[in-house]
């Protein structure tokens, strides 16, 4: 696996931490309000980084493509929490990350020309088996309709919003790139902050979840996986960080005590599968 890959893959499984820790977060915690944080401390971190890094260039922004991968970054946020919420973590990561890579296949595919290839098409179909098995295997996982159309929301946001970031890249630094989008995301979300009740920040454990979830699974994570983006095309990034679903659903059996059948389980061996096809088709690939 390259080096791009890996990147891309050590970003899903930092993603794949954020729905065990909504879960644990201190009671009064919203969807709402902790996506809406998450973007304003991920951003300013990267906006902090990038300042301390030589900036953001003197190339012209295209307006279009960075205004859409601000808002798709920010509808994630809502989708994704929210759905979590209704739907537990398990399902409301797998359907969400899950249904991504078929997403991507076709955006990548229309609009950038990218043609995922055989190997793609296998690792895609064993993961997507995997995911299905995970959510519709039985067990006390909860299928709310409601959290499943948000948890689909997210993955189209989230296969949208990778897919302008990729275009944003070229002659730019990922740093200036993340820092930009997460900041526009931000400032989409912050309204939604001022009517919200944020008490529940006074104690430690939650200024320590705000800041994790803010300085390491979005600033840290987005910082590896636009680096991870630059060398590998946008179909193959969304199928590898399908590592996200994987942690999450591990975290959520092992720290939540959410159970699978066996059935169910079956599904875990068959994502690390597709994983490794895909693994196996970029081993010999230069970065």
């Amino acid at each position: 696996m390259t080096a791009g890959a890996l990147l891309v893959v050590a970003a899903g499984v930092l993603w794949g931490t954020t729905g065990t820790t909504q879960a644990l977060a201190p009671a009064g915690v919203t969807p709402t309000s902790i996506g809406a944080l998450r973007l304003v401390v991920g951003g300013g971190a990267l906006l902090l980084l990038t300042l301390l890094r030589g900036g953001f260039g003197t190339g012209r922004w295209p307006v279009f493509g960075t205004l859409l991968a601000g808002a798709c970054v920010a509808s994630y946020q809502l989708c994704f929490f929210w759905a979590v919420q209704r739907t537990g973590v398990a399902v409301g990561t797998l359907v969400g990350i899950g249904s991504s890579p078929v997403i991507a296949g076709v955006l990548g595919f229309v609009f950038r020309g990218e043609r995922p290839g055989h190997r793609w098409m296998v690792a895609t179909c064993f993961a997507l088996a995997g995911c299905g098995l995970l959510v519709g295997g039985g067990g006390k996982l909860s299928l709310d309709p409601v959290g499943v159309f948000l948890a689909l929301g997210a993955g189209a946001s989230y296969a949208s919003y990778t897919m302008a970031i990729k275009g944003l890249l070229p002659g730019r630094t990922p740093d200036a790139v993340m820092a930009v989008v997460f900041c526009i995301g931000a400032l989409i979300l912050s309204p939604l902050l001022l009517s919200a009740d944020l008490t529940w920040m006074a104690a430690p454990r939650g200024i320590a979840l705000v800041l994790y979830l803010g300085v390491i699974v979005t600033a840290l994570s987005y910082w590896l996986f636009a680096r991870g983006l630059r060398s590998v095309p946008v179909a193959t990034a969304v199928t590898l960080s399908l590592a996200e679903p994987l942690t999450a659903a591990l975290l959520g059996i092992v720290v939540l005590g959410e159970r699978l059948s066996p059935l169910a389980l079956c599904g875990i061996p068959l994502l690390f599968a597709g994983l490794a096809v895909l693994a196996g088709s970029l081993g010999g690939k230069k970065n």
